[in-house]
């Protein structure tokens, strides 16, 4: 058995948990994976598991070849990936971290649409609005708003994206419409809280006049959907990504408002570790995810 195969037949046998798991994976005896491991630690010098009938437990020394093991195993597959002289059809497991909202109404939906071209191809989606810092053992793409925080990761830009203010029309009718960022202290404005950001501080930029309005009012929410609920409901002027309200401001159900000030950026990218430039899966999704998005950008949330 090379060093390869002891590093995959040991992380198998963590993974399955117990050598009766590991014997039907291989389609081996019990006693067979037994030896197996027996030759492993007699070469070693050590004992890697405690083992019983039922259950394994990693020892200290275990713990270190499983860490470096698993590795060991992502560095060939990515230097094999490396090297090869094309790209081949993507396949394996491709872990994609995206915000609730943008993650439930286009990441999901697109990851639908590719694993259907790819059936080789295995996602896991998971959807938080807390941010992901890479690297993330349990993550290979992370979709972000806005600027990219670490220099060292790679961002893909996959759609351009806008915050805009807007109310509902019965909103404006009520308290008026304000015409400079100053004004929005007097007004109602319903606060995202999201994350650890100076969530009620809203910087604007017109010309080269930059200036930060500490916004107040009586409702705020760390769920998207629900502070555009709350707009379209009356309650006040929000700040929410284009991508989010273009449905509302196409059918009039919410009205744009201080539309000659920009807003920080918030285009939509992927990020992803250096190491992973090379990867099919991560490269075939992203030029999907682009592909997917790019059909939506004239009216990106329409019905």
């Amino acid at each position: 058995m090379n060093s390869d195969n002891e590093l995959a037949f040991f992380c198998l046998l963590i993974k399955q948990g117990s050598l009766v798991a590991t014997a039907r994976e291989l389609n081996l005896t019990p006693p067979a994976v037994s030896r197996r491991l027996s030759q492993l630690e007699e070469r070693l010098g050590v004992r890697l598991l405690n083992r019983t009938t039922r259950r394994i437990s990693l020892t200290h020394e275990g713990e270190i070849y499983f860490e470096n093991a698993l590795r060991i195993l992502q560095e060939i597959d990515e230097m094999e990936q490396r090297v090869s002289s094309s790209r081949t059809t993507p396949k394996g497991l491709l872990r994609v971290n995206a915000p609730f909202g943008f993650g439930r109404s286009y990441i999901a939906p697109a990851i639908s649409s590719f694993a259907r071209m790819f059936p080789d191809i295995e996602v896991q989606l998971h959807l938080t609005d807390r941010p992901i810092h890479l690297p993330n053992e349990a993550i290979d793409v992370s979709i972000h708003f806005g600027q990219i925080p670490d220099s060292r990761l790679i961002a893909k830009k996959i759609a351009a994206n806008r915050r805009l203010l807007c109310a509902s029309p019965a909103y404006i009718k009520m308290a008026g419409e304000p015409l400079t960022p100053r004004e929005l202290t007097m007004h109602q404005c319903i606060v995202l809280r999201q994350n650890d950001s100076a969530y009620a501080n809203w910087r604007f930029t017109k010309g080269h006049q930059e200036e930060t309005v500490k916004v107040h009012g009586k409702l705020s929410s760390n769920d998207g959907q629900v502070a555009i609920d709350w707009a379209l409901d009356g309650y006040g002027i929000l700040m929410r990504a284009e991508w989010d309200v273009a449905k509302y401001l196409k059918s009039g159900r919410l009205v744009q408002v201080l539309k000659d000030y920009s807003t920080p950026p918030a285009d939509i990218y992927a990020v992803y570790l250096d190491r992973l430039e090379y990867s099919p899966r991560v490269a075939y999704f992203l030029d999907h995810l682009c592909n997917y998005l790019a059909k939506l950008i004239d009216y990106p949330n329409s019905p």
